[in-house]
């Protein structure tokens, strides 16, 4: 496996290169279009007929750099192209790897919803149970401090002689509000809208 520094110094290395290249030939066609010496190639033109001679014009002394700059501007896309496509590989493998991790993690907590529910039902029918054993007045008394829909919910598992001697015991605005829990919304006891 290549060591990251190294290639991270390679690349870097790399990086300034490519950046000072692009800075000399910006800087050449800078220089060019300031002058008015323009390279336009054009159809099947060579490059020395486009470059301006030191004959035609004494003000560029680089003509060199821009022949270099312009035999290996090909070279330097494809370098590119090559660079680019290799970090998008790397973002890519990561990318995957991430998403490797979420779903393990997704499966991770779906098995301990599932364990969760699975305690959460053993744990309400052993609480029903108890209530269902207790005597009415003790269980109201219970049942009384709880929330409406937890009471409720108890009071739905039980059986229904269990369930109305538990309400009996209870205050009637207390046992009222129960039974609408356990009936739902907008019902009546008999199955009717209100």
């Amino acid at each position: 496996m290549m060591n990251h520094a190294s290639g991270f110094d390679r690349l870097k290395s790399g990086l300034l290169a490519g950046l000072a290249v692009t800075a000399m030939i910006t800087s050449v066609f800078a220089n060019e279009a300031k002058n008015g010496d323009h390279i336009k190639p054009t159809g099947k033109q060579k490059l020395e007929d486009t470059m301006p001679t030191r004959e035609k014009s004494e003000k560029t002394p680089v003509s060199d750099i821009q022949k270099f700059c312009l035999n290996n501007i090909g070279t330097l896309k494809n370098a590119r192209l090559t660079w680019q496509t290799a970090k998008l590989g790397e973002l890519e493998t990561r990318l995957k790897e991430r998403i490797a991790e979420l779903d393990a993690k997704r499966t991770e907590y779906q098995e301990w919803m599932a364990k969760r529910e699975d305690a959460l039902k053993a744990a309400q029918d052993n609480v029903v149970a108890i209530y269902a054993q207790m005597r009415p007045e003790a269980a109201a008394l219970q049942l009384a401090a709880m929330e409406d829909s937890m009471a409720a919910a108890v009071l739905a598992k039980l059986t229904s002689r269990k369930a109305s001697a538990i309400l009996n015991e209870m205050d009637a605005g207390r046992a009222a509000r129960l039974a609408n829990t356990i009936v739902g919304p907008g019902s009546s006891p008999l199955g009717k809208k209100s």
